[in-house]
């Protein structure tokens, strides 16, 4: 097992300041030309980002990630439309103005370059993507590795400073592509290409990676690891033994469902769970 001692910060420390973390999620209603949208005005849907903000580091995370969450059907990278990440921007810089903590951005689904846009322009200091290398079979069909254009974006943005975090292993998909290759071979590959750090998750949305992935994982590469799906009050202490941090959303949520608010009760008592780990 390799413990957070054996394992370097890295872009955590740059970014957070500190060598574990916890980050909440902002799970974004649905934007003006998704398919669940129905007519909120924009002010409302960026007041509730600003709500689940507020009670997420008020409880006492650390930073927070934005994602078009609510925009299922996801669309593939080439089908997203300009107005994602523009509202996205618009929620990303809000809540940096109004709380000042670290921010990332995950555009859904696997879009690097719009996340990066949106990362520049509302002020987050680092991205999620879901698949950086190789390529697998997701729910919105097959998904190619972005790292190449991605880095190139982020040179044409003159945007070095915004951190890459991937995937590892990804959930919402089949991985039968690259079947014939070891979870700690996808990992180093993530390495390779030049990944600032890696998130282990689960095989769905709230469903957590094992003890022994999350091990795997680690135990492959030094670069900072989180664990980004299925983090809970039960199970944060010992995530917290083998990485530098959690995303967590859905264990915050009412009634544990990540589409409903963050629930301020349940932010106290999870970050009341992690503080042995995260002091130790």
């Amino acid at each position: 097992m390799q413990l957070i001692s054996d394992r370097p910060a890295g872009a955590i420390r740059d970014i957070f300041g500190r060598g574990k973390v916890l980050i909440g999620m902002i799970h974004c209603p649905p934007f003006p030309g998704a398919p669940r949208y129905r007519g909120e005005t924009l002010d409302a849907i960026y007041d509730a980002c600003l709500r689940d903000a507020e009670r997420l580091v008020e409880g006492g995370l650390h930073g927070l990630i934005v994602e078009n969450h609510g925009d299922i059907p996801f669309s593939k990278p080439a089908d997203i439309g300009p107005e994602t990440p523009a509202f996205l921007s618009v929620v990303t810089d809000r809540i940096k103005r109004a709380f000042g903590v670290p921010m990332g951005v995950n555009v859904l689904a696997n879009a690097p370059l719009p996340a990066l846009a949106t990362a520049v322009a509302g002020g987050a200091e680092f991205i999620r993507v879901n698949q950086w290398a190789n390529a697998y079979v997701a729910n919105e069909g097959f998904m190619e590795g972005r790292a190449a254009e991605a880095l190139r974006y982020r040179s044409l943005l003159r945007a070095e400073r915004v951190k890459i975090f991937t995937d590892a292993h990804v959930k919402h998909g089949s991985h039968a592509i690259v079947a014939d290759r070891s979870i700690p071979e996808l990992a180093r590959d993530l390495a390779f290409f030049d990944s600032d750090g890696i998130i282990a998750t689960g095989q769905r949305t709230g469903n957590s990676a094992t003890i022994g992935e999350i091990e795997e994982i680690g135990g492959a590469t030094h670069l900072p690891l989180l664990v980004g799906s299925g983090v809970t009050e039960g199970n944060i202490a010992e995530i917290l033994k083998r990485t530098n941090g959690v995303i967590v959303a859905s264990s915050l949520k009412e009634g544990g469902v990540w589409w409903n608010p963050v629930d301020p009760a349940r932010v106290t008592s999870f970050v009341a769970a992690a503080q042995e780990g995260l002091d130790g």
